[in-house]
């Protein structure tokens, strides 16, 4: 991925846009409730460390072993400040905040990251159109539906989730004009620099590690694996490639998948009003996933 506007190809669901639509649409929404059985035995911020660490360095050794050059001091510097927004701000407060709200809640709250990116975008000068701002509000919609149901955070859980998007969205849309490294590199090196950052968070917070169970374990595999080498590279290239409100149109079915996966395996109850909510959700996402009928240069 490389500095400046998405390109013209932007505005087209090409297959290749589609799958890491899918990919993010599904594995990060399964991602919270990872979360959640990863931090019931582990450190959050030191499971996080472990995870986006791991998976930069694998993913790092990948790309080097079929010739990909290391990032330059420049791209390193710009990976640095991606990394920190998305993975250090992002998920983790989000995996902080997890410790006192349901699976569910937190992927609801996160569902303004649309909105946020949309906002953000424009201080690039780049466009949200009127249906996009359409489905942004009927996504959120949506999210208050699914709120007034028995689903809750702690005031401090709730204010992290708040800050979580604020500081995703915004190294989002800020990505698209930094000089990072081409491709799946640019993925590794905001991991690994993400990581780092983690890891420093972890030791001056005096985090300590105990005896994890089997099932944090698996789960801080299934985290690294899917989560980040899988699910984050896909989204990486949705943020070169297309439109702000589309690249972050996961935060609408994430929420669908997570109260799925907390109903079914995280004994969370979710009434007919709920149901009604998920549907609402997908219709927000259809209204901004709907290709646009405008000149490739105007779709931005």
């Amino acid at each position: 991925m490389s500095a400046g506007a998405a390109p013209a190809s932007a505005a087209r669901l090409t297959p290749l846009v589609l799958l890491c639509l899918g990919l993010v649409y599904v594995v990060w929404g399964s991602t919270y409730f990872g979360i959640k059985v990863a931090i019931e035995t582990l450190p959050p911020l030191g499971m996080l460390a472990a995870r986006f660490v791991l998976a930069g360095a694998l993913l790092l050794l990948v790309l080097r072993a079929r010739g990909a050059a290391l990032p330059t001091a420049r791209e390193w510097g710009a990976s640095a400040i991606v990394g920190t927004l998305l993975l250090g701000g992002g998920t983790g407060l989000v995996t902080l905040a997890e410790r006192d709200a349901s699976s569910s809640v937190a992927a609801m709250v996160i569902a303004v990251s649309p909105l946020f990116a949309a906002l953000f975008a424009r201080l690039w000068g780049e466009k949200t159109g009127g249906r996009e701002w359409l489905g942004i509000g009927v996504g959120l919609i949506g999210i208050a539906l699914l709120n007034i149901g028995e689903l809750h955070a702690t005031p401090l859980a709730a204010l992290l989730l708040i800050l979580a998007p604020l500081c995703w969205t915004f190294g989002s849309q800020w990505s698209r004009h930094l000089p990072l490294p081409q491709g799946l590199m640019g993925s590794a090196a905001e991991m690994l620099t993400g990581g780092g950052i983690l890891l420093l968070l972890s030791v001056l917070m005096g985090e300590r590690w105990g005896t994890p169970s089997a099932a944090s374990l698996w789960a801080l595999a299934y985290l690294t694996v899917f989560g980040s080498l899988v699910a984050y590279s896909a989204y990486m290239y949705l943020v070169a490639h297309t439109r702000p409100a589309l690249a972050t149109s996961y935060a609408y079915v994430n929420p669908v998948v997570a109260v799925l996966l907390g109903v079914g395996f995280g004994g969370e109850q979710l009434g007919p009003l709920g149901w009604a909510a998920l549907l609402v959700i997908l219709t927000g996402v259809a209204l901004v996933a709907w290709p646009r009928r405008v000149p490739d240069a105007e779709a931005v």
